[in-house]
This record gives structure tokens, C-alpha cells and sequence, in this order.
């Protein structure tokens, strides 16, 4: 099982705080925005004797109210056509051990969210990765790409969209190129769109739900963690139409015999927040995702591509090694006792020597912060002893700048 590209440095943050210095974290997307009042309040004014178990496949109530979310969304499932699991990666765990056998292989589009992997080796299944580019900002890979992988062992394409960690937003056509790999190969489509509210620029999400000739195909992951702010709450959806994927699922699902009885109550107050709740927070995004990719390319040697959903983005740095230039950001570095943790991209990568001049960056603090934590990202990358392009040095009539 490989550690987390998100979470192994921690210890090293750690650390870094006991020595007095602030820590702007943007190696992992907990948003500080605020979780809905009507969900808190609902929490709040819980009047229970007993926290019990809720149904293995999750509250009924709960479950027609989220078939009504998706009905609104244009995406026409019922309530027994979804199960509530314990976050987003119960879902995909469940998915993959539901709809895969041991030794069977999937296609997923890297870099990729980096639990994929080890939910993989978990349910011992083989990744074959198919690499998406930086400088097209990671667009769905030739399909003839994905046609090259494919073997007998080949079960299922797994996508993120809006993804994680790169912010692209798959296009229709690519959907409907991905659509046609599909049903011509009889796999499985996984589709993680747990970042379904936030695309950005005027384009909309498409849901693997609503493409044509799918209903036994499409399974879709979901989760409340970012939609509403509310990642403690541990709340996730496998929605399908393929009534025998339903039929599996539920079976892991009674193995770990219920959903969080609490975070139930939450998701479903939740589903009544106003609109102008998403209004608010997807401007808020676009706020910062702005000032932070101009400020990352302003940076001598930074590249990093406009990101159309999510709240992430990878930036391409001049380092020899994210992996060690993040963890050296932490232990060796500061300015003004400030320093930045970020998620070195090797490890959302299943291809090895990938990634290693990248790392992913989440949008998920204030600008104030983001401001400066850029700051200390480019101070950083000027001392950083592993710098491959040499800082261009401007100059003035009265002098180096």
C-alpha cells in the first residue's frame, strides 16, 4: 500500500509548527469555507436517544432526498438506485471489488487521485495508467491510447471530473469518445464527480449518467465532503442504474453494516441549502484560482495550466525532485517563519519518473494566504539547492533588482 502524496508529509509540517513557523497548507482539499448553516443547525437541534444504525444501503429519507439533488441536475435515478457509503472512498472501494475480480486490470487517465492506487492494490487490481500532458493542461488523453491498453484482463476506465488533482472538466466529446471505448469493449466507466458544482468559465458538467447506451456501464462516485464543505461528516454515494452492481455493493455494505448515522442527518439538511449558497463559493474559487495561477506563472521557471473545475491544480517548478523540495520547503526553509506544504505529483502518477518536477497545489485558503504562500514558494525556489533553471536576475539603472 503506498503512502498518501497528501498526507506523508505531515509529520515534517508537524514539526515545522513546534519550531514556530506558520504553515499555509495546500497539499490537501479541505476547504475553509463555511459548511451550511441549515446543516449545522440540524446537527445541533438533533434530539436523539439512541444514535442507531441506519440501513445498510443508508436512510431512505436521505436516499430519495439525494435522488432529487441528481433529478435536479438533469440526471433522471431514483432512490434504489444508489447506496450511501462511508465517503467518496468506500464508493470507490466497494465499486472496484463489486465490478472487478482479483488480477483484472483498469485504465485510468493520470496523473490521478492518488487513493485510486491503493484501492486498487487493496481489491488486487492492476492500473494501467495512460498519461495526460501539462502543456495541454491534461486533457482526456487519444482515445487510441486508452485502445492500446486494453487486454482480455482490461475491466474498467476510471475518470475524475471535474479531476483531481489536475482541475481539468472532461468536454462532452471526450465523454462521448470515452462512451464509445466502452460499449465497444463491454467495460465499466467509473466516474468520480464529486466536484460536479465547481466548473468554472461559463462550461457545464456532463455526468456519465446521462450518456446514451450506458445504464449498465456508468457508475458514478459521489460525496458531500467538498459540495458542502463537510469532509468530518464522512458521507459518500455509489449511484448506478446496473441493478446486479447495486445488488454487490450492498453486500460490502451490509459487511460494514451502516453508513455514519450523523453524517446521514447532516447530508440530508444539507440538500436544502439555497442556491446562492454554490453561487457564493464557486466565485470565491474563481477568485482564487485566478490570483493563484498568475501569480504561479509570474514565478521565473513555474508553469501551471488554468484549471476548469475542482480546486486544484498542478504547477511544473525548476527542481530536480518535488518529493524532496516539498519536504525540504518544510525542514529547511522559511521566510518571514512562513513556509508552504504542498503534494509532490509522483504520487498521483502510476507511471514511474513521472511527475517529479510537479506538485499539486489546493486553492483552498484565502487569498490573503494564497498571496503569501506564493511569496514563499518563489523565495523558496530562488534557495533551494536543487533549483534546475537559474533564477532570471533583472536590472536597473541603479542595480540588480
Amino acid at each position: 500500500m503506498p503512502p498518501s502524496p497528501i498526507r506523508k508529509l505531515v509529520p515534517f509540517a508537524e514539526q515545522a509548527v513546534k519550531q514556530g513557523k506558520k504553515i499555509f497548507y495546500l497539499n490537501i482539499g479541505q476547504p475553509d469555507i463555511a459548511t451550511p448553516e441549515i446543516a449545522l443547525e440540524t446537527l445541533r437541534a438533533a434530539d436523539l436517544k439512541v444514535i442507531e444504525y441506519s440501513h445498510s444501503a443508508g436512510f431512505e429519507s436521505y436516499r430519495r432526498k439525494l435522488a432529487g439533488y441528481y433529478q435536479s441536475n438533469g440526471i433522471q435515478v431514483g432512490h434504489e438506485n444508489m447506496i450511501i457509503t462511508t465517503g467518496g472512498s468506500e464508493a470507490i472501494l466497494f465499486g472496484l471489488m463489486s465490478c472487478l475480480d482479483e488480477g483484472d486490470e483498469v485504465i485510468i487517465p493520470e496523473p490521478f487521485y492518488a487513493n485510486y492506487n491503493g484501492f486498487a492494490i487493496a481489491a488486487g487490481l492492476t492500473i494501467r495508467p495512460v498519461t495526460a500532458n501539462i502543456d495541454n493542461g491534461f486533457a482526456l488523453p487519444p482515445i487510441e491510447d486508452f485502445e492500446k491498453l486494453i487486454t482480455p484482463k482490461t475491466k474498467a476506465i476510471i475518470i475524475c471530473n471535474p479531476n483531481n488533482p489536475t482541475g481539468y472538466l472532461y468536454e462532452e466529446s471526450e465523454l462521448q469518445a470515452l462512451r464509445s471505448l466502452v460499449l465497444k469493449h463491454d467495460l465499466f466507466l467509473f466516474a468520480d464527480e464529486v466536484y460536479r458544482e465547481f466548473c468554472y468559465d461559463g462550461h457545464r458538467h456532463h455526468s456519465v449518467l446521462n450518456l446514451e447506451g450506458l445504464e449498465e456501464h456508468a457508475v458514478v462516485v459521489d460525496s458531500v465532503s467538498k459540495r458542502y464543505s463537510e469532509c468530518g461528516v464522512r458521507i459518500g454515494a455509489l449511484v448506478t442504474r446496473n441493478q446486479e452492481v447495486l445488488n454487490t455493493v450492498l453486500k460490502f455494505a451490509q459487511a460494514r453494516l451502516s453508513p455514519p448515522t450523523l453524517g446521514q442527518i447532516v447530508a440530508e439538511a444539507s440538500i436544502d441549502v439555497d442556491d446562492s449558497y454554490f453561487k457564493g463559493v464557486k466565485a470565491e474559487y474563481i477568485s482564487r484560482r485566478d490570483m493563484l495561477v498568475q501569480g504561479l506563472n509570474a514565478i521565473d521557471g513555474v508553469f501551471c495550466p488554468n484549471p476548469g473545475g475542482a480546486f486544484y491544480t498542478i504547477a511544473r517548478l525548476p527542481i530536480d525532485d518535488a518529493d524532496r523540495f516539498s519536504q525540504w520547503m518544510l525542514e529547511s526553509f522559511s521566510h518571514n517563519d512562513q513556509s508552504v506544504m504542498m503534494a509532490p505529483a509522483s504520487g498521483f502518477y502510476a507511471s514511474p519518473g513521472l511527475g517529479k518536477n510537479e506538485v499539486r497545489i489546493a486553492y483552498v485558503l484565502n487569498k490573503d494566504d494564497l498571496q503569501q504562500a506564493l511569496v514563499c514558494l518563489e523565495e523558496g525556489l530562488k534557495a533551494y539547492p536543487g533549483r534546475t533553471e537559474a533564477p532570471v536576475v533583472t536590472t536597473s539603472e541603479n542595480g540588480t533588482l
